[in-house]
């Protein structure tokens, strides 16, 4: 009766991937003299003999793993339909990414998706709960289990959209060695791996395993790809020709800026006054402020018939650089990994086991070269006599106050830096039976140190500065007469070495005690509880180059040493109402303490202890053996991350767009806007935390049923609801920008080192939004054909987004979606993600082919990042706010041949975007620095052939 029960659930849940709670975290199922071994699975904390339960999981298996043909754990994460919103690596390339790569379920974001290893926490990759998946060597994993339910009420906070558990491998005890090589056009990968293992955990008492993993990724340049080579991109739009240019006033050849004091029409000199006393501004000696205006051109253009250089196209009075043909739109990479692991029986009912994993991570970003934004060069210089004087108004000439000029520093090469990332992460324990209950306690350290580091592109401000004001080399001239001498004395001038290094750990302490709890006439009742302890730290440590403040114009950031803990202790109970109806509930206190900066406020707590008691019912129903019906209900919560809200002030780079700031904030009659640079161009930003922040909360219910047959066919349906009060999110440039009324007090000033004026700068600081709204459908439909050479598994999936909203900060009915276009985040929540993956096994031979498929989606408005002109006529500039393009769907499809030779190896070949699809153009600049396409959203290599081979002996 029992293994009868058993076999029912494990052919439903195996027909969905998984269909509930039935997915392994022990390694077996083991059917003898009708005892069947006892497991637990992720989602639940309860080991029980049955595997029928309520929650929506999906299984990834090793042997699935290796029919997508991906090669590491951030490219799995990419191919499942359930995932959007994580960071991608073409982030790191000017944008955010920072070197990491994440996990997002449900569009939510990294932070709310809890990644575990082996069933524990990792160290995150920031402050809060977002880890780095570049930590988790694929050549160790064992299957992937996926939950897609907030689990809150059993993990605590971070596991609102759900949870991703990485399973390594374990009692293994042969070796396997495994080499790929990947050539994509134009730039290549490889990866090797050795796992060997010995003992038998079922004789001998004890199991040790080794795997040792290394890969690398070449670099991709953006001249390599026709999609991406340049930043100045011709499209059609109403039957007309346009070219929209996204490019930087820092350009090759430079920009001049002559600022002369203004006259009134009886020719005397105009001074600032005060706009609510009428009172003349006084500058530091006591004179009465000048008011000032600029003529702005380039010198080249003006010498060359108003045409300006061949990787330029106008801007205004001045010119643009084409910056996007300097790029490498996809970075270098390299990994070595290690994970060792241990079992040993220690006594009839008790096991030891322990773990260790260690990666080294290294990624290479090469983004343009350095923008010097404004400087001032001597008046009477003879680059300025030569290159500027003869081209100014005579009023400009007769009150000259100075010459300043923006540059790009291409002769000195791209900005290059290291994102290097070493991760450890060390777990031991026992685990037992005392009376048939089941208990489990471990120790979890982990910590994750990321090292950036600048290795060229930064000038040294005072060397560089010196070398541009002596005209020793012209800016103003074509970047193709600069001599490879003049080119090496800029080189000269960058700043090479350690940038500033983040360091992030965890040390926990948790146990959890499960067992049958009595027997009643629908079945038995289970009861589990558990309790863990965390510590956790985020530090932000300046190098010496930074702190000396000695590259072009950046200012040294603060440091802190970020500290918290907490602490949280549940209770889970499975009750069989009937024999085919079963109800759990689980029940969850968490308590995240208040958090000191060591650096700043002498181990002050800088914010409260914060805490919520969370829960969750579920149900199952099973009418017949062949489908089961499942709904759950819960709550979940998570405190603000450390940098959310303790973080100081820091600059973060400058926006990927460009803004017309006098423009924008003049709508609004901002009192900054006498800041405003006269040119649209990129402008600095801060992040910093906000003390403010309340903790986030969730309601979120789901309703489904599997259906599975006998013959491997089998469908599944889930619809979901998550609803999210006082939701963080930090707000995005172009939130801020055209919306400068809401967010007054985002805008800020900043001293331009160069000139020592004032500037615009943004704040982009986090936000408790409101509320937000996310629902969809998950669904899956499999199906086994046998043939007489061979068997045809197909598998379905998709995720249909319902609805995907936030409440517009600071209002009650005004809503914010992202849904089927480009959003306020500069983000898109597709509507839309299906994936198809099919497998024909015919003797040795196995073919699959896979297709991957995103919806289209209503692109951004092409004047949000790009000036837009007439094709045929460049100086004929249009509203670009007024063209949207469409982006249309994007279908990639990917082949693999496997022959088995024999029982120990095997061999692969495969070719990844089978019909070379390019990526779709899109005009939204939000991701990096890559122009013409949306690197998170799309494949930047092309046809890639690759071959493997295995070997097990």
């Amino acid at each position: 009766m029992l293994n009868s029960k058993v076999s029912k659930a494990v052919r439903l849940a195996f027909a969905f991937g998984a269909a509930s709670t039935a997915v392994f975290s022990a390694n077996t199922i083991a059917a003898t003299n009708d005892e069947v071994e006892r497991i637990e699975v992720t989602g639940s904390s309860i080991k029980r003999t049955d595997l029928e339960g309520a929650l929506p999981i999906d299984v990834i298996s090793a042997a699935d793993i290796a029919k997508t043909g991906v090669t590491t754990v951030a490219d799995l994460v990419a191919t499942l339909p359930s995932m959007q919103g994580f960071t991608t690596a073409g982030e790191s390339v000017g944008g955010g990414g920072g070197g990491t790569q994440s996990a997002s379920l449900r569009n939510l974001g990294s932070q709310y998706t809890l990644v575990l290893l082996n069933g524990r926490r990792m160290p995150a990759s920031d402050s809060g709960g977002s880890v780095n998946v570049n930590n988790i060597p694929l050549a160790a994993v064992k299957r992937v289990e996926i939950l897609k339910d907030g689990a809150s009420a059993l993990y605590g906070s971070d596991a609102i959209a759900g949870v991703i558990n990485f399973i390594l491998k374990d009692d293994v005890q042969e070796t396997t060695i495994s080499a790929r090589y990947d050539k994509p056009q134009d730039t290549s990968s490889s990866t090797f791996s050795i796992t060997t293992g010995f003992g038998d955990l079922s004789s001998d008492g004890f199991n040790i395993l080794a795997s040792l993993s290394y890969d690398e990724q070449d670099s991709l340049r953006s001249v390599d790809r026709d999609y991406a080579k340049t930043g100045f991109l011709n499209f059609e739009h109403g039957g007309e020709q346009y070219l929209a240019a996204a490019g930087s006033v820092n350009a090759i050849p430079a920009n001049a800026y002559a600022v002369y004091n203004t006259r009134d029409k009886d020719n005397n000199f105009v001074y600032q006054t005060d706009e609510d006393t009428g009172e003349f501004i006084l500058d530091d000696n006591g004179n009465k402020r000048h008011v000032t205006a600029t003529q702005s051109f380039n010198p080249y253009a003006k010498n060359n018939g108003g045409t300006c250089h061949e990787t330029s196209a106008p801007s205004g009075t001045a010119c643009q650089f084409d910056f996007t043909s300097t790029l490498q739109i996809q970075p270098e990479t390299e990994r070595t990994a290690l994970f060792l692991s241990g079992i040993a029986e220690v006594n009839d009912t008790t096991e030891a086991y322990s773990s260790f994993s260690y990666t080294d991570f290294a990624l290479v970003a090469r983004i343009a070269p350095y923008p010097t934004d404004v400087f001032t060069l001597p008046t009477e210089s003879d680059i300025v006599q030569t290159n500027v004087i003869p081209h100014l108004e005579d009023k400009v000439l007769n009150d000259l106050v100075r010459v300043d000029a923006r540059w790009r520093t291409l002769p000195g090469g791209n900005r290059t830096t290291e994102f290097n990332t070493v991760s450890h992460h060390f777990v031991a324990g026992l685990r037992g039976e005392i009376n048939e209950w089941a208990y489990d306690v471990a120790v979890t350290s982990g910590e994750t140190e990321r090292k950036e580091t600048r290795i060229t592109g930064f000038p040294l401000e005072k060397e560089f500065l010196a070398l541009a004001r002596s005209g020793e080399i012209d800016i103003f001239d074509a970047p193709e007469n600069i001599s490879d001498e003049q080119s090496k004395m800029v080189a000269d001038t960058m700043f090479s070495g350690l940038w500033q290094t983040t360091d992030t750990s965890m040390l926990s302490f948790e146990g959890k005690l499960s067992g049958a709890l009595a027997d009643i006439d629908a079945g038995t009742v289970y009861l589990g509880v558990g309790f863990d302890y965390r510590q956790s730290g985020y530090s932000l440590t300046n190098g010496e180059g930074q702190n000396a403040e000695i590259v072009l114009f950046e200012a040294a950031g603060t440091e802190f040493d970020l500290e918290r803990e907490g602490y949280g202790a549940f209770a889970e109970l499975i009750v069989p109402v009937l024999e085919n109806l079963e109800v759990s509930g689980s029940i969850r206190y968490d308590n995240i303490g208040g958090i000191t900066d060591s650096l700043r406020t002498g181990n002050q707590d800088v914010s409260d202890d914060v805490n919520d008691t969370t829960y969750k019912i579920s149900a199952s129903y099973r009418p017949t053996d062949e489908l089961l019906v499942r709904a759950s209900y819960g709550t979940g919560f998570k405190a603000p991350t450390m940098r959310q809200i303790a973080a100081p002030r820091l600059e973060f780079g400058v926006s990927s767009g460009a803004y017309d700031c006098n423009e924008l904030l003049g709508a609004t009659n901002h009192p900054l806007k006498q800041y405003c640079n006269p040119e649209k161009i990129q402008y600095d930003m801060y992040r910093e935390g906000n003390v403010g922040l309340s903790p986030e909360e969730s309601e979120q219910y789901s309703v489904g049923f599997v259906w599975a047959g006998d013959s491997g066919t089998s469908f599944g349906i889930d619809y979901w609801n998550i609803e999210m009060t006082n939701e963080v999110r930090r707000l995005e440039p172009n939130q801020i920008w055209f919306d400068s009324a809401t967010y007054a007090d985002r805008f800020v000033t900043k001293i331009d080192r160069g000139t020592g004026d004032r500037e615009i700068a943004i704040v982009r600081s986090a936000q408790n939004v409101g509320k937000s709204n996310t629902s969809g459908i998950d669904w899956q439909f499999d199906l086994t054909n046998e043939f007489s050479f061979g068997t045809l598994k197909t598998s379905l999936q998709g995720t249909y987004l319902l609805e995907n909203r936030s409440l517009k900060v600071g209002t009650t009915d005004e809503w914010n979606t992202s849904l089927g276009q480009v959003g306020e985040d500069e983000q898109v929540a597709f509507r839309n993600i299906i994936t198809v993956n099919n497998t024909l096994t015919h003797g040795d031979f196995t073919h699959s082919l896979n297709i991957r498929t995103r919806s289209g989606y209503r692109d951004a408005a092409v004047g949000t990042a790009f000036r837009v002109s007439l094709a045929d006529d460049v100086s004929e500039v249009v509203d670009g706010d007024l063209i949207q393009k469409y982006v249309p769907v994007y279908t990639l499809f990917d082949y693999r041949l496997g022959y088995a030779y024999g029982d120990n190896a095997n061999l692969t070949f495969g070719v990844k975007n089978l019909f070379d699809r390019n990526p779709p153009m899109s005009f939204n600049g939000d991701a990096g620095h890559q122009v013409g396409y949306d690197s998170r959203y799309a494949d930047a290599y092309g046809r890639t052939l690759y071959i493997q081979a295995d070997y097990t002996f």
